[in-house]
């Protein structure tokens, strides 16, 4: 149950500021923010990554969203990425995506989503892999939000980053009274 309250997720490639922005508008907001579960699944695997902790991934994600909304008391919660991303590196890791992901993926909407624009500096990090794709991977995103006939808006800006989330997201809010 999510007691009408909204979604918002920060999206986009590797690299972007997903993280940063997620815990910056949570603060600035005030309102409760789901970590990207992927992140500390994939520190803990000392194998490489298979397409069953693609699933993992993806039923901890939405458990950990559920349990975010089941305590959230504000308009909206701040998602750090979305299991679409199980589904963009499913497919570019392995050539497929498991069908229990796609088969839920339409049932788990998200009202808004931000999609942070590639204009940061890429930054290493062992759990990153394609500092050269950025741009494939932009258009990737792109694809995936409009096959969802998602709303959403590109946030761009190396100084203003955060100011331009801030008000994509005052933008959406005003326009859903």
């Amino acid at each position: 149950m999510n007691k009408g309250i909204k979604k918002i997720a920060i999206v986009g490639p590797e690299s972007t500021g997903k993280s940063t922005i997620s815990q910056q508008l949570a603060k600035h907001y005030n309102v409760a923010w789901v970590p990207e579960y992927a992140r500390y699944y994939c520190a803990a695997l000392d194998r490489p990554c298979d397409l069953q902790d693609e699933v993992n991934m993806f039923l901890g994600q939405l458990a950990l969203e559920d349990a975010v909304l089941a305590t959230a008391n504000g308009p909206f919660i701040l998602c750090d990425t979305t299991f679409i991303t199980v589904k963009i590196w499913s497919d570019a890791m392995f050539g497929e995506t498991p069908k229990v992901v796609l088969e839920e993926l339409p049932k788990h909407p998200y009202d808004f989503y931000l999609l942070m624009d590639i204009d940061l500096p890429w930054e290493y990090d062992p759990l990153r892999d394609f500092p050269d794709q950025r741009e494939h991977f932009m258009a990737i995103w792109h694809s995936e939000l409009k096959a969802l006939n998602a709303s959403y808006t590109v946030v761009g800006g190396i100084q203003n980053r955060l100011e331009n989330a801030i008000q994509a997201i005052d933008d959406f809010l005003k326009n859903q009274k």
